[in-house]
C-alpha cells in the first residue's frame, strides 16, 4: 500500500516575494517551444526554462555556510541530515511571538526533524506575513542543539527575531551543523509523530541556501 505524502513547501512562481527587500524570481523561457521547432522533426518541440533568483526564495534550507565562512555548504551537507528523518511536530500557536525552550521541554527531539508549527503560513503572500512573525529564542535554539535535534523546520517568516542583528538561532543551530528550513507550510496536515521527513536541496558548491521541495511520508 502506498504511503501518504504531505507537501510542506510553497510554490515558487514568477514575481514571488519571499523576503521583504530581496528580489522576486524571474521565470521565463531560455528556449521557447516555438523557437525549438527548427531543431526537431515536425510536431516535435521542447521548452528550456530560465530562472533568475536569490537563493532565499520560497521554502528553503540553510546550511552552515549561510552563516559561517568555513561552514559546510549545500554540497557538503550529509544526506543523513536532510532525508528519511523521523519527524515530530511541536505546536506553538498559542505561546506568543517569542518561542522559548519551554515549548520543547519534555519532547524527545534527539535525531529528529523538529517542525515548529506557528500557523504563520496562513499569512503567506500577504503584507501581514512580513510583520510581527513568530520566532524562536536563543535558549530554544540552545536547548534543541544540546538535545540532539537533527533538523529544524518552521512555517514562519524567519526562525530568528529579525530585529536582533546577531541572529542567535541561525548562529546556534548552524554552528552545531543543524540545517534550518524556513517558510514551510502544511503542518496542520501532519500528525504530531509517525512520519518520515525529507528536505534535500540541490547539491550546489559554495552556496549556503537553496529552495527545496520538502515533504513528509506518513507511516500509516
Amino acid at each position: 500500500m502506498q504511503k501518504k505524502l504531505i507537501d510542506l513547501s510553497h510554490t515558487v512562481e514568477h514575481g514571488l516575494i519571499t523576503n521583504k527587500g530581496l528580489p522576486a524570481p524571474i521565470i521565463c523561457d531560455y528556449l521557447s517551444r516555438a523557437d525549438s521547432r527548427k531543431s526537431y522533426a515536425e510536431e516535435t518541440e521542447f521548452n528550456i526554462g530560465k530562472i533568475e533568483m536569490v537563493a532565499n526564495t520560497g521554502t528553503y534550507v540553510d546550511s552552515p555556510f549561510h552563516r559561517f565562512t568555513d561552514g559546510i555548504d549545500l554540497a557538503e551537507l550529509p544526506l543523513e541530515s536532510l532525508v528519511n528523518l523521523e519527524g515530530i511536530v511541536v505546536h506553538v500557536q498559542n505561546l506568543g511571538r517569542a518561542i522559548s525552550a519551554k515549548a520543547f521541554q519534555g519532547v524527545n527531539v534527539k535525531g529528529k526533524a523538529v517542525l515548529v508549527h506557528t500557523d504563520w503560513a496562513r499569512h503567506w503572500q500577504t503584507d501581514q506575513y512580513f510583520e510581527g512573525h513568530t520566532f524562536l529564542t536563543k535558549d530554544a535554539a540552545e536547548f534543541l542543539a544540546e538535545s540532539g535535534a537533527a533538523f529544524i523546520g518552521i512555517d514562519t517568516y524567519n526562525i530568528d527575531d529579525i530585529t536582533d542583528g546577531t541572529r542567535p538561532v541561525h548562529t546556534t543551530l548552524l554552528e552545531n551543523q543543524i540545517p534550518i528550513c524556513e517558510h514551510m507550510c502544511g503542518f496542520e496536515s501532519l500528525p504530531d509523530i509517525g512520519f518520515r521527513f525529507h528536505a534535500a536541496p540541490v547539491k550546489v558548491k559554495a552556496m549556503g541556501t537553496f529552495p527545496v521541495r520538502t515533504y513528509a511520508v506518513l507511516d500509516k
